[in-house]
């Protein structure tokens, strides 16, 4: 039975997670002047939305100072491992700013709805990934779950397709186009969880001081290149008046002549920390095996509310692409107990793992783990 503290914590993960997604379609869906007396035009801004969504991050730091320095003189404070180069995280950085920003420029041709769920091919990615560059290898069961991953995937991709509403703003071949963008950022976000588990994982630092650390590095470089990108033509690509990857002056001067525009890119920001926060609290106190059921109840809750305020019709064939994406995550995750896929070295193997994670959960654990850490960043955002 779960104390009121625990079930605070899960809601507020589910909340602020939805939160997120919802709120960067909905920036994405309002319109403002772009320069005094200039003529009102969509909001695109993605790689901009991808900045805001850093500093996000980076306020998680921001906290983890301030926790650490009101427990500078506590003996059982565990700030975690300071001995450590913060360049460790730069790798990460730069592979979370490739895939945010590729997801909010997928997002911009796609659905809420879809954008969360296509975000589970991380499972398939990452799963080959590790057994190319980390020699893991990957048993039945694994092979299992991502076979269900990949065919709920193809269904939601299809139900896209079939089912779009030629008043959403969306043809076919942008939302195919922004389903595909949506998988390759999936690609890059894998390789950010490959190479923190290679070069990151094992350093004991907190997870509130990593999250800071990645959020520090990718608003640093993703804000510096937002300059050049002032110059660069995209063509059709481009969102923005003047054709180009990104035109953060005139990003920015929407959002400030658009109140329901600010307040979209404030709750973005303010969501993302509390997930985090939320998420790292959910691992401490419950498990990771929770976080990940509860990410699943996010996607859910996005799909209900983007039906409830219209920006998607109903899809049949999305209900049985969501069931299919949360079995092949259940048996990959070991949520689903298969013990005719599990020998019994392996059932031995699991029950010791669970054993030590529970006692690990108990000690507050500090060790840094990317995929608790982002069971969808992530993002998101």
């Amino acid at each position: 039975m779960w104390t009121p503290y625990q079930l605070g914590i899960a809601v507020g993960m589910v909340v602020t997670g939805s939160i997120n997604t919802l709120a960067t379609k909905w920036a994405d869906k309002q319109s403002a002047p772009g320069e005094p007396g200039g003529e009102p035009h969509p909001f695109d801004h993605p790689f901009l939305q991808a900045v805001c969504m850093f500093i996000g991050e980076f306020t998680c730091f921001i906290v983890y100072k301030i926790w650490a320095y009101s427990k500078r003189n506590s003996e059982d404070a565990n700030l975690g491992n300071q001995d450590f180069s913060p360049l460790i995280f730069l790798g990460p950085a730069a592979c979370d700013m490739t895939g945010t920003s590729l997801m909010y420029v997928g997002l911009n041709f796609t659905y809420a709805s879809s954008f969360q769920m296509l975000r589970g091919a991380i499972i398939v990615f990452t799963a080959l990934l590790s057994t190319a560059f980390l020699g893991r290898a990957i048993k039945s069961r694994d092979w299992l779950g991502i076979f269900l991953v990949t065919c709920g995937l193809t269904v939601v991709g299809v139900s896209d397709i079939v089912f779009s509403k030629p008043d959403s703003g969306h043809g076919t071949n942008e939302i195919l186009t922004g389903d595909l963008i949506i998988l390759v950022a999936q690609i890059v976000s894998a390789c950010q969880m490959v190479i923190e588990e290679k070069f990151v994982a094992g350093k004991d630092v907190h997870p509130l001081q990593a999250v800071g650390w990645e959020g520090f590095f990718g608003m640093t470089i993703l804000g510096v290149l937002l300059i050049p990108m002032y110059w660069i033509p995209a063509g059709e690509l481009s969102g923005n008046p003047r054709g180009v990857l990104e035109d953060a002056i005139d990003g920015t001067y929407q959002i400030f002549h658009n109140g329901t525009l600010a307040l979209a890119q404030l709750g973005s920001i303010a969501s993302i920390a509390f997930f985090n926060f939320f998420g790292i609290s959910v691992t401490k106190q419950l498990s990771a095996t929770t976080r990940m059921v509860l990410d699943s109840v996010r996607t859910l809750v996005i799909w209900a509310v983007s039906l409830g305020v219209g920006w998607e019709d109903f899809q049949y064939l999305q209900i049985v692409g969501f069931a299919t994406l949360i079995l092949g995550t259940g048996v990959y995750n070991k949520i689903i107990p298969l013990p005719c896929l599990d020998s019994a070295a392996e059932r031995i193997v699991n029950e010791t793992n669970d054993n030590q994670e529970q006692a690990a959960d108990e000690k507050t654990p500090l060790l840094y783990n990317t995929q608790q850490k982002r069971a969808d960043n992530e993002t998101d955002a």
